[in-house]
């Protein structure tokens, strides 16, 4: 071969081999997550599998520990030095948060494509965009207004689903007189706070709720309503075991699957532990809303935001989001996860009884404007606001700070946070 004609193969072959790069480097997206147990990475196998049927590898960057800080703080690194994963799971204002520093991806031509706008509620489309923009892929909704009940229980003492809060008392009352831990609770700030959420709602309704907990409302705060709140807290107090401190919840859930407590109040995640201990749904354990809250979802909501990358990896990228808000992945993963899909149009043929209720209550609730975000699950305040409501709810439902002086500290708590 002359060098005339070996030039130009080795120009073909330098040609080829960056073509093939390009493909490969086309067809990898590189996820940050925390779902490292075993019914979550099975189900997120659905979505690898999808992804690789279109020539997609799925590369993981698992984080050991579950969500928060350790995440976010590798998620920094990584953008730091210009190297962002594909994409990253988050929550809340997290994602509002990543949209102000310009790093994101704007997804907008995707979710017009995949009529995003017509099938996700718009309360968590109010965390999967930012200014106007889509940049984030919900993959589920928890709800965290829930009650989970000891059927044999219920039915020995003949007690059904209350229906307000009254209702809920004369329940505990009797479960307790049975000799039963009435309420199985964990002495933990989030634990407290998922309370909290409830019995604001059940007392003051949506409108007070959103008043108080999202737009942060110091009338609201001050409020008779919240001194009610504060009281009920009181009373739910007094049903829990002298045992609850620093209990992690899914003892918690433990105690009304062993039949030593009738009722925990916890969100849907809750229903994992019934499922793995070999319990069916209206069979063994009942699922039923807050008493008094019926018709209102408070949720958080597990997204994946979308990084910028360059132009040989955009289009894998678009592949992973439409695979996520895929009908058939939404169903395989809310399935196995407890939670329920954010599309309000997928199928609700292969869930269980309680997952039926949650697909049929978060529609209900999206179409009436009463899905409103988790204060206790950082989607009704940023972090700030919550922690400082924490600080209060904790220390009134641990001592014997009065109703009024929990008020007050509350609106100054929220107020000082800002």
């Amino acid at each position: 071969m002359n060098l005339k004609k070996l030039v130009a193969a080795v120009g073909c072959a330098s040609i080829a081999l960056i073509a093939a790069q390009n493909v490969q480097a086309a067809g990898k997206v590189e996820v940050l997550h925390w779902w490292t147990s075993g019914g979550e990475a099975k189900a997120l196998n659905v979505l690898k599998d999808d992804l690789q049927k279109k020539g997609i590898t799925w590369e993981d960057m698992p984080v050991a520990g579950g969500g928060g800080e350790a995440a976010m703080t590798v998620l920094r690194a990584r953008v730091a030095s210009g190297n962002p994963p594909t994409a990253a799971q988050m929550l809340g204002f997290d994602i509002q948060d990543w949209g102000a520093q310009g790093v994101v991806a704007n997804l907008n031509d995707v979710a017009k494509e995949e009529n995003w706008d017509n099938v996700i509620p718009a309360a968590i489309q109010r965390f999967s965009k930012y200014d106007g923009k889509w940049i984030a892929a919900p993959v589920n909704v928890h709800s965290t207004n829930w009650v989970w009940a000891n059927k044999k229980i219920f039915d020995e003492l003949g007690l059904t689903p209350p229906t307000d809060f009254d209702g809920m008392v004369k329940a505990l009352d009797k479960i307790k007189a049975a000799g039963y831990v009435p309420l199985a609770h964990g002495g933990q700030a989030w634990q407290d706070a998922t309370l909290f959420d409830s019995v604001v709602m059940t007392t003051g309704g949506p409108e007070f709720y959103q008043k108080a907990l999202i737009d942060l409302d110091q009338d609201a705060l001050k409020s008779d309503t919240m001194k009610q709140v504060f009281e009920r807290m009181r009373i739910l107090r007094s049903y829990v075991d002298d045992n609850f401190s620093g209990r992690d919840w899914n003892l918690a859930s433990a105690m009304v699957i062993d039949g030593k407590a009738g009722m925990q109040i916890m969100g849907d995640w809750a229903k994992g532990e019934f499922l793995n201990a070999g319990k069916k749904p209206n069979e063994d354990f009942l699922c039923f809303r807050f008493p008094g809250t019926q018709g209102t979802v408070t949720f958080n909501s597990d997204q994946f935001v979308m990084f910028k990358v360059g132009d040989d990896r955009a289009e894998a990228q678009k592949e992973l989001a439409k695979a996520i808000l895929s009908p058939t992945f939404q169903s395989a993963f809310n399935v196995v996860k407890g939670s329920v899909p954010a599309r309000t149009d997928v199928s609700d043929a292969a869930f269980d009884a309680c997952g039926k209720k949650g697909m049929a209550d978060l529609k209900e609730a999206a179409d009436k404007g009463t899905l409103l975000g988790s204060m206790a699950h950082g989607h009704a305040a940023p972090a700030a606001v919550k922690n400082a409501m924490y600080d209060v709810i904790t220390a009134h439902f641990n001592s014997d700070m009065s109703a009024e002086e929990a008020v007050k500290q509350l609106a100054g708590a929220v107020a000082g946070a800002q």
